[in-house]
């Protein structure tokens, strides 16, 4: 009998086939009476109880002997497999089926490609390369072998370069982290249990650094632990030499060099440099150049003599009490009167930063380092950070047109003063808006103005900088050029360096003066004893 596929599967018509509705129900009967089968159908139960949405695919199970040919077989017990899901089709032989183990070959394969997979995150640091610590360690049999009875200074100042690969001013806190006091070497003992303890060679350079820096039980480095290596660089350096005989002026420059330091590494603002932050930074490059460089000036990041003598002039001009502190009215004569009312008592409400004189209404030398950095260089996180929080009046993290326009009102006042032709605050936003291009409009972010580093300085000198926002509008196309010719000199570095040449060639027009005022002396009194 030749039966087809729709009369096959059309159960509403028994009365046609009744051989085969009975051979149906038998195989049917028998499929269910498998235990895979009773087993798969408690599973489907079961996720049809939790209202999960899948089909189990069910194990494979040997087809039972049957009169029908193989194929047929094959076929009647296929209709009567459940389907799968239309919302995640896979085959019944899927891996991520829960009823069909994984095979070893599989499980082998990822094993494999996980090991072959290399670590890429060291939270300590990259480890070094063997080859590395053997040389190293090679080095150090060197260094004990010459020095038996312990390391002096200049002893460890070659292990630092020579076999930790770091700056020769690093021997200084190394010498005094591991001597005993008043010692006058470091045992070979304490060199070797220093570096067993804290796995020296090991680690990349700048862990080695950050743990000569440090001090015992700290994960941190403050302010106070700087100052050996500073005294070893005013020590040591030939660019230093001339300040060997002002003391006062060594401590100045190594507290300048400290603040500036921190300025540019101390992210968190809590007085610590973390060793994250010192990755972040170039102090270890700073002070390798430093050590390749007999000449101080040309490390411009941090150790520039130039740099601290315009810092500590441009102190000492505004403290006219030289009482070491910064008043209110001092302060608004800093860049020939540049600042306005409003932005100098936002500055000294400590909004930017919290004060570090202590002193009620005073501005300590700390605290003008950190003005001074941050008002002549607006391009870097750190001054933009400075300017936001003064300009953000009701501190939301957002500037918006009316904290604008209060500092702006007195910039238009003054330029009707100065007899300048005022720009209207409505043509200020709009020119803001085209530079800076905030994600809202209207709002500007901090985000939106660490984006656009190169422009955000200029929003600050129009609202509160008169004399920085006329020349941005009468733009000297010599210095643009000047700019574009280097630029790897920050704002900074242009301002330290002009500013430098006026200092000097007032203090040269100084010294002459005197000189012809003695020389009018010494003549005139050799007139009167021979006349």
């Amino acid at each position: 009998m030749k039966l087809s596929g729709a009369s096959f599967g059309d159960h509403n018509t028994p009365s046609r086939f009744p051989c085969s509705k009975l051979k149906l129900d038998n195989l049917f009967l028998h499929w269910l009476s498998l235990q895979e089968t009773q087993k798969l159908v408690l599973t489907l139960l079961e996720e049809a109880k939790n209202g999960r949405v899948g089909v189990c695919n069910p194990p494979s199970m040997p087809v039972p002997s049957s009169p029908l040919s193989p194929q047929s077989a094959t076929a009647l017990f296929a209709i009567s497999i459940p389907p799968l899901s239309p919302q995640k089709p896979q085959s019944p032989r899927s891996e991520s089926s829960p009823t069909q183990p994984r095979s070893n070959s599989l499980v082998l394969k990822q094993a494999k490609n996980s090991a072959t997979i290399p670590r890429f995150f060291f939270p300590g640091g990259a480890p070094v390369p063997e080859a590395v610590q053997r040389a190293m360690q090679s080095k150090l049999d060197q260094c004990f072998t010459s020095h038996p009875e312990g390391l002096t200074v200049p002893a460890v100042k070659d292990l630092v370069k020579e076999v930790f690969q770091l700056p020769t001013a690093l021997a200084y806190p190394l010498f005094y982290k591991l001597a005993q006091p008043g010692a006058s070497t470091v045992s070979l003992q304490a060199v070797q249990s220093w570096i067993v303890q804290q796995k020296v060679m090991q680690v990349e350079p700048v862990v080695r650094m950050f743990d000569i820096l440090r001090s015992e039980g700290r994960n941190y480095v403050v302010q106070g632990d700087l100052k050996s290596m500073l005294a070893g660089i005013l020590l040591s350096h030939p660019g230093l030499e001339f300040l060997q005989d002002t003391p006062e002026f060594q401590d100045r420059y190594a507290e300048t060099v400290i603040l500036r330091i921190f300025y540019s590494l101390d992210r968190s603002g809590l007085g610590r440099i973390t060793l994250r932050d010192l990755k972040r930074g170039d102090l270890l490059s700073a002070l390798l150049q430093l050590d390749k460089e007999d000449d101080v000036n040309k490390v411009l990041r941090y150790f520039s003599y130039e740099h601290f003598y315009v810092i500590y002039c441009k102190f000492w001009e505004l403290d006219t009490d030289h009482d070491f502190y910064i008043c209110k009215e001092d302060l608004l004569r800093y860049g020939n009167h540049s600042l306005t009312y409003r932005i100098v008592d936002r500055i000294f409400s400590q909004a930017a930063r919290p004060f570090a004189s202590k002193t009620d209404g005073k501005m300590g030398y700390e605290d003008f380092v950190y003005f001074i950095l941050s008002e002549e260089d607006k391009t870097n996180n750190i001054s933009l950070d400075y300017w936001f929080k003064c300009i953000d009046l009701d501190c939301d993290g957002s500037l918006r047109a009316n904290e604008m326009l209060y500092f702006y009102e007195e910039q238009l006042h003054r330029m009707e003063c100065l007899s300048q032709e005022p720009v209207l605050f409505e043509d200020v936003l709009c020119q803001i808006h085209d530079m800076v291009q905030p994600a809202e409009e209207g709002i500007f972010t901090l985000q939106d103005l660490k984006r656009q580093k190169s422009l955000a300085g200029i929003l600050f000198n129009i609202l509160f900088n008169l004399n920085k926002f006329i020349a941005f509008e009468t733009r000297d196309p010599f210095v643009v050029r000047q700019e574009r010719e280097d630029p790897t000199l920050t704002d900074w570095d242009r301002f330290a360096r002009a500013e430098y040449v006026r200092l000097a060639m007032e203090e040269e027009g100084e010294f002459r003066a005197s000189d012809n005022q003695n020389e009018i002396w010494v003549n005139q009194n050799l007139d009167g004893q021979f006349a």
